[in-house]
């Protein structure tokens, strides 16, 4: 089932399961894509259109990516293939790049946007710096792999 389908605590338990997957991959997309959702909330309330689109174009491939992570490590343990092992380094890596393109909107939003949420844009920057430090880091365990 998709995990954009699922509730948070039906997602956490997941993630707490004695289970490959879903695992770090797969929560920091989530927390990617949260990021993403508060730079739409700071973006809807600046009127800032471009922000607003773009923020929900990464929430949704973040909450993609978080079931992609999963498949790929998943995949990984079962065919220990080549090509397997590449999507695990491949998908943690495009959620670093998202991560990052983020963060670099709510540090726009935060300096640009409405003041009234400044706070909601300096957290979704945390976010999705921590996040896109996380996944950046599984990509060079998973090259060393």
């Amino acid at each position: 089932m998709p995990y954009q389908s699922v509730s948070i605590a039906q997602f956490l338990a997941a993630v707490g399961d004695r289970t490959p997957a879903p695992a770090s991959g797969s929560a920091l997309a989530v927390a990617a894509a949260l990021a993403a959702a508060l730079v739409e909330l700071t973006a809807r309330f600046s009127d800032d259109e471009a922000a607003l689109g773009d923020a929900l174009r990464q929430r949704d491939r973040l909450l993609a990516l978080a079931d992609e992570d999963a498949r790929a490590y998943a995949d990984f343990m079962r065919t220990k293939s080549d090509a397997a092992r590449e999507r695990t380094i491949a998908v943690p890596q495009e959620i670093a790049d998202r991560a990052a393109e983020v963060a670099d909107l709510a540090r726009r939003l935060e300096r640009e946007g409405n003041p009234r949420l400044v706070g909601d844009a300096a957290a979704a920057r945390l976010l999705a710096d921590a996040a896109g430090k996380g996944a950046a880091r599984l990509v060079e365990l998973n090259r060393a792999a």
